[in-house]
């Protein structure tokens, strides 16, 4: 027997998917924009028996997961760096009750960071769902990597 025509051995890439493996996998990537890892983790349970489903929504999952992680850690330093600033102010005794100078270029370092992370969560979303409902095997630069070691492909 030709191991070949067994579609077992084909790769993941040899398989074209299905219409509706495509839409999954793009809604997977795209409904992250509005709620989040709960989207690509109802998908990935859901679909998991896809290939190419499992795998589009579990890299969405990973980057979410990456994102909530990043904004948490940015949130917890602003939090450290305006208290500390304002535990600073305090033994001085001075009469002045402005806010410290520090805070609002925190602020503005904090508001930045938030701002690109929300611009790079979208246009992942974007060109990954597109690339998904294309049928295309696409990777996001790291959690590609992660996704297909974890699903063993």
């Amino acid at each position: 027997m030709n191991d070949t025509a067994d579609p077992s051995y084909l790769q993941p890439a040899d398989l074209p998917p299905t219409e509706d493996e495509r839409l999954f996998a793009m809604l997977a990537h795209l409904l992250q924009l509005f709620a989040g890892f709960i989207p690509p983790l109802v998908i990935f349970l859901v679909k998991k028996q896809s290939r190419f489903v499992a795998f589009h929504a579990l890299q969405a999952l990973l980057w979410q997961i990456a994102y909530f992680l990043l904004i948490m850690l940015g949130m917890a330093i602003f939090f450290v760096s305006m208290f500390g600033t304002l535990l600073h102010q305090l033994p001085k005794g001075t009469s002045n009750n402005a806010p410290p100078v520090g805070l609002f270029l925190g602020f503005g370092a904090v508001w930045l960071f938030f701002m690109i992370g929300a611009v790079v969560n979208l246009v992942l979303a974007i060109v990954f769902s597109i690339k998904a409902y294309g049928g295309k095997w696409s990777r996001y630069p790291i959690f590609g990597g992660l996704a297909r070691r974890f699903l063993k492909m």
